[in-house]
């Protein structure tokens, strides 16, 4: 590559990098350790984070190969990735513990073989996601082991479910889903009314999303309805890119990809023993462990308050509002665009 356009690609990535709050913790601080990183970069691996950092992620691009160390130049050396995605992302971020690869990286998996370097992409990865101190209104919702006692409300289309034995078990879920390699089909409800067909995912992850360059999955975008309030229009018109949502070792992973928070309820979200369901807000650009396989063994059916019979085997996600006991939306039904995700246990 000739040594003007090298310099240009550079040019380009400094105009991109983040407005922080000080002059001290400015990205300004940061420009002799990121230039001498950049001068480490081959010519394709300089393209391609020209080509994340410009389009903000929103699509999923190559991982960018850097080696591993800590480029000298700065008063605090940073690895690569921390530095990137302080530079681009969090100007905040402090340690590697804090962020997590996104499912598609191949620095998340074992890398490209070679353990001289790592994916430094500041797109491949996310923020994890933690309880808020002290904890809001939405973060608890009172629920219990129980049989189903209020009667399906008019022209809401409500999941059915069978009890045997103790345990509830999910009858849209066949035995088919789970020959056919289903992990979990996913449900796009408006308040109390489900909209569309269920999504049965084949891939280890899916994207749920309005709207997103190049993007494949499950596009809530195309769903039709008749009579959206202006409540579920206004909170469509959030939803944006979405959410990514994937299978991993030991558990499902939901990252924020919009612009909006995320509202998260599932059973094994809170600390074991404890009595009500936690909802989590995931902040854009974070991503939580929603639904961990292990603590879920063999759960019982949950009925929740207003809402009638939970499968504990599910993931609730409700777009850019929260709900909870204290909260002005006390049950899930009562936001405006949420996803149902019922996951197909092994048997």
């Amino acid at each position: 590559m000739f040594r003007s356009r090298r310099a240009g690609l550079v040019r380009r990535l400094w105009r991109q990098r983040c407005v922080a709050a000080g002059p001290e913790e400015g990205p300004g601080a940061l420009k002799p350790a990121a230039h001498a990183l950049f001068k480490k970069l081959k010519d394709e691996e300089l393209e391609l984070l020209v080509q994340a950092v410009e389009s903000r992620g929103a699509w999923e691009s190559g991982c960018v190969w850097a080696p591993r160390g800590e480029p000298r130049g700065a008063k605090q050396a940073l690895p690569p990735q921390v530095l990137l995605c302080r530079l681009y992302r969090w100007p905040d971020l402090r340690q590697p513990h804090e962020l997590k690869h996104l499912c598609y990286c191949a620095g998340g998996r074992g890398g490209c073989g070679d353990a001289a370097v790592l994916c430094c992409n500041p797109h491949h990865f996310s923020r994890l996601a933690a309880p808020e101190t002290p904890p809001p209104p939405y973060s608890k919702a009172p629920c219990g082991p129980s049989w189903p006692e209020e009667p399906q409300h008019p022209g809401t289309q409500l999941l059915e479910f069978s009890y045997n034995g103790g345990d509830w078990r999910d009858t849209s879920l066949s035995w088919s889903t789970v020959k056919d390699g289903y992990w979990c089909k996913l449900a796009y409800w408006e308040h109390r009314t489900r909209v569309g067909r269920l999504y049965a995912v084949h891939e280890a992850s899916v994207n749920v999303f309005c709207e997103l360059p190049r993007g494949s999955g499950f596009c809530l975008g195309q769903l039709p309805a008749a009579h959206r309030s202006r409540a579920v229009r206004r909170a469509r018109g959030k939803i944006g890119r979405g959410l990514l949502l994937s299978r991993e070792p030991g558990g499902v992973w939901a990252y924020n990809r919009s612009e909006h928070p995320i509202f998260v309820s599932s059973p094994t979200l809170g600390p074991p023993g404890a009595h009500g369901l936690t909802v989590l807000k995931v902040l854009p650009g974070y991503s939580a462990k929603v639904f961990d396989y292990e603590r879920a063994g063999g759960a019982g059916g949950w009925r929740l308050p207003g809402e009638g019979p939970c499968d504990p085997h599910s993931v609730r996600i409700s777009f850019a509002k929260g709900w909870g006991p204290c909260y002005s939306r006390q049950f899930i039904t009562s936001c405006p665009c949420w996803l149902e995700v019922l996951l197909n246990r092994p048997r």
